[in-house]
């Protein structure tokens, strides 16, 4: 079956909406405003929509993996953005090298999971 998909989106929570949000824009995604208390934040053609809703047991079980082409070059970009500064509740790693290629993480505001890596070749 050819589903012929054009993007897939997940949605993540947010216990401050507004913090959450200014947290996406400093990561440095872009934000569309989207009626009912929501925004669609995006990165070239790659996004997902963040809700104001919080429940604990979701965004506490929410991951997201964004792969990149190179990790360790991401992390020191990100790491220049000063978020864990900025957002007492954010955490970034250091890169865990796995087998299957190299990650590290960063909770958002509310705790939602990024997994950042690269797979290897």
């Amino acid at each position: 079956m050819n589903h012929n998909i054009k993007s897939i989106r997940t949605f993540i929570g947010a216990k401050n909406y507004n913090l959450s949000r200014q947290f996406y824009l400093d990561f440095g995604f872009e934000e569309i405003k989207i009626p009912y208390k929501m925004s669609y934040f995006k990165c070239g053609e790659f996004g997902f929509y963040l809700q104001d809703a919080y429940v604990k047991r979701w965004v506490d079980n929410s991951m997201i993996f964004l792969e990149v082409n190179n990790v360790e070059q991401h992390l020191a970009e990100i790491k220049k953005l000063n978020l864990t500064t900025k957002y007492k509740k954010v955490r970034i790693s250091e890169i865990h090298y796995n087998d299957w290629g190299n990650e590290y993480f960063i909770h958002d505001p509310s705790g939602v999971l990024w997994h950042i890596g690269e797979y290897k070749n």
